[in-house]
């Protein structure tokens, strides 16, 4: 099957594979910039930026080196040194970027994403219901929102329509073997009906109810027959995440692209987070030393998700997610916290972006 380009917005990708927004220095400036070079869509993640490249960003820093409240966590001057850097790869092809509906401070990250030169949001951890809102002053700035059903979309339909006068660029809907956080309950994962294939044909029929923008697949498809799968179930194009963490110009460090590769399928697992929802990843020493009881000590500084209430769900599930995925940024295994997918058991090489999407377009192993 040929892959048809992306239309979102006033915005054409050529290839209909959106690499996914991981944050805390997984999809930065080099693997964004390049993947969009290449023809699919870049996505710069904002979370964590006030720790990019030796966190000479950040205006301030406590602890650790880690950064200090939210405006630094989530850094403007970082964010605009990671587009400016993924400008320079990509030129005016388009870029995207990734911002938590969880996330402290939502409005203003986003207004710092379009201002660095975004030319899409993406959206999930929560349902965006006021996400129109923090893009008022940027109307060409393309809104794609993350779902899990079709009755969310609709629920977000009717108050953009309503509130805003306008409707998604397109939407993404993401079933439960994503990297990262979930859009469902622990045990809802594992429901039959909860599954991607499951899910994304009724979003595709309510979208159809909205003028039919495009509908993105998106939670544990690997390869060229996954994409073709979802084309079939009424897909327009597809969002993987794991897959480009196996690449040359992924922004990770060589650590955390080593513990990918050496998972076992069951050392990957749903755990519990201070986000509030449940979130995949490689299970590691840090498992074990939450299991004992001798984790890190929790101390909030940087105010990163507003459902954790500055440091108390973080006690409550043991760990810091701000300071474990900072440690997995810097390569330190014995106390990171490494995302990934359902199927990152199956990452099995590192190779170029370029290689990939070729592999991705054309069907190859």
């Amino acid at each position: 099957m040929a892959l048809k380009p992306l239309k979102i917005g006033k915005y054409v990708v050529d290839i209909p594979i959106i690499q996914g927004g991981m944050g805390v220095g997984v999809s930065w400036d080099r693997l964004a910039g390049t993947v969009s070079l290449e023809g699919a869509l870049g996505v710069i993640s904002s979370v964590g930026t006030g720790i990019y490249k030796n966190r000479k960003y950040a205006d301030r820093v406590m602890g650790a080196g880690h950064p200090y409240e939210a405006q630094n966590f989530y850094s403007k001057k970082a964010l605009h040194a990671i587009f400016e850097n993924a400008r320079a790869i990509c030129g005016d092809r388009p870029l995207a970027c990734n911002v938590l509906y969880a996330s402290s401070e939502y409005n203003r990250i986003v207004t710092d994403a379009c201002e660095a030169g975004a030319d899409m949001i993406i959206t999930g951890a929560g349902l965006p219901l006021t996400m129109p809102e923090a893009t008022k002053d940027f109307p060409d700035v393309a809104l794609i929102p993350i779902v899990s059903t079709a009755k969310a979309l609709k629920i977000l339909c009717k108050r953009w329509e309503k509130t805003h006068g306008r409707l998604p660029d397109a939407v993404i809907v993401e079933g439960p073997l994503s990297g990262g956080h979930q859009g469902f309950k622990y045990d809802e994962c594992f429901l039959p009906e909860n599954q991607l294939e499951v899910i994304l044909p009724p979003v595709v029929e309510e979208a159809k109810n909205w003028g039919s923008f495009p509908v993105i697949a998106a939670g544990g498809v690997w390869d060229h027959q996954d994409i073709v799968k979802m084309i079939e179930l009424g897909a327009d194009g597809v969002q993987m995440g794991t897959r480009f963490i196996g690449t040359v110009e992924c922004d990770a460090h060589e650590n955390f692209k080593r513990v990918i590769l050496d998972a076992r399928k069951e050392d990957i697992q749903l755990f519990k987070s201070p986000v509030g929802y449940p979130a995949r990843g490689v299970k590691t020493h840090l498992h074990e030393m939450l299991a004992n009881h001798t984790a890190p000590k929790v101390a909030c500084i940087s105010n990163c998700v507003t459902p954790c209430h500055r440091g108390e769900e973080a006690k409550a599930v043991g760990y810091c997610i701000a300071d474990r995925l900072s440690d997995a940024y810097d390569g330190i295994v014995e106390s990171g916290l490494f995302f990934t997918g359902a199927n990152g058991y199956r990452l099995n090489e590192i190779i170029t972006v370029k290689e990939l999407l070729h592999k991705l377009v054309n069907g190859e192993a």
